[in-house]
């Protein structure tokens, strides 16, 4: 039995990993932990969870947790997934990863150092959506690709308190929403973008991107929009489209796909419009953790893979010229002038 411990008294915990073990049978959720006293209590009784910590060192501490699950503001996500691995856990962090691809690394090295698995959770790359797209390409289905669009917006109206809005939690809507589909266009086109081309941005009151638009270019030569929102007025969007040799793949909602997505392809000269079917991200996400640790497959959204998708990111800013509303000593890409 894979027996998991949750770091924070997240929202995001019930449906991105409470629900997935119970459908399981070969995994649970034992402990939960928060700083706020009495908060893990409460937690853990209205989540059915066995065990509960004031404070994250005490979980760490715990001989019964093989996982910690770390569900904390971005901003802390790099001390608690190292201090988690030192402490002879794996670690399975949400999104995103870090704050900068300088901690990004540090997590993996730590990692590296304790034999230990460190996985991003960017459930959305699990799905059989985001399989089938790739099977497309690697059928030869797509032919060349010209360019690829990612987009992902929603409303996250401002809330000086939120900290999705807080520049010290690691606020802003590229950290929070824009590493899906910074990471839909690296996964798609299988390489590492060489120049931000260009970048900008909005800010809401505290500093933090609201906004941000850029374009990436890759060594092929194919270049990549990627955009994302969180405006009070923002309706939900999230699109991949694929414009290529043989026509287009556009997919609906691939971040999310189990509550509702759609593919539409037009490719060589015809037109299908369907869907894939299957349970939630995260219940596949949890899967392939479960077989990584098994040695069976090796983890999508880990090590270098979670390090190059925050090389992005901090690009992005740079270029945006965001500098002073994230982590200071964004990393260069390869190739891009300093």
């Amino acid at each position: 039995m894979l027996r998991i411990g949750i770091l924070g008294a997240a929202s995001i915990a019930p449906q991105a990993l409470i629900e997935p073990a119970r459908r399981r049978d070969d995994v649970t959720v034992q402990a939960v932990a928060s700083r706020r006293p009495g908060m893990a209590a409460e937690y853990a009784k209205r989540h059915r969870i066995a065990e509960a910590h004031d404070g994250y060192e005490a979980l760490l501490a715990d001989p019964q947790i093989d996982v910690v699950y770390v569900a904390l503001p971005p901003a802390e996500h790099a001390r608690w997934a190292i201090a988690a691995l030192e402490a002879g856990k794996h670690v399975l962090c949400e999104r995103p990863f870090a704050t900068s691809a300088a901690e990004a690394a540090a997590m993996v090295a730590a990692a590296q150092a304790g034999g230990l698995l460190l996985v991003e959770a960017l459930h959305d790359r699990h799905h059989p959506v985001f399989g089938y797209l790739l099977e497309r390409k690697q059928a030869g289905e797509l032919g060349r690709i010209k360019t690829v669009k990612a987009e992902f917006a929603m409303a996250i109206p401002f809330d000086p308190k939120s900290i999705r809005h807080d520049p010290a939690a690691g606020g802003g809507a590229l950290l929070e929403l824009g590493c899906h589909p910074v990471h839909w266009v690296r996964a798609v086109l299988g390489e590492e973008p060489d120049l931000v081309v260009a970048a900008s941005g909005t800010r809401t009151p505290l500093g933090v991107d609201e906004s941000i638009t850029a374009t990436l270019r890759f060594p092929s030569g194919i270049l990549a929009d990627v955009s994302c929102g969180m405006g009070k007025a923002t309706p939900f969007r999230a699109q991949l489209t694929v414009q290529c040799e043989h026509g287009s793949v556009e997919i609906d909602n691939p971040v999310l796909p189990h509550r509702g997505h759609s593919i539409r392809e037009r490719l060589g000269g015809g037109f299908r419009h369907h869907t894939v079917g299957g349970g939630t991200s995260y219940d596949f996400q949890l899967q392939a953790l479960v077989d990584a640790l098994a040695g069976r497959v090796a983890p999508l959204t880990g090590g270098a893979d979670a390090v190059a998708n925050m090389r992005v990111i901090d690009a992005i800013y740079e270029k945006a010229g965001f500098k002073g509303a994230q982590p200071a000593n964004p990393l260069e890409l390869p190739g891009v002038p300093t």
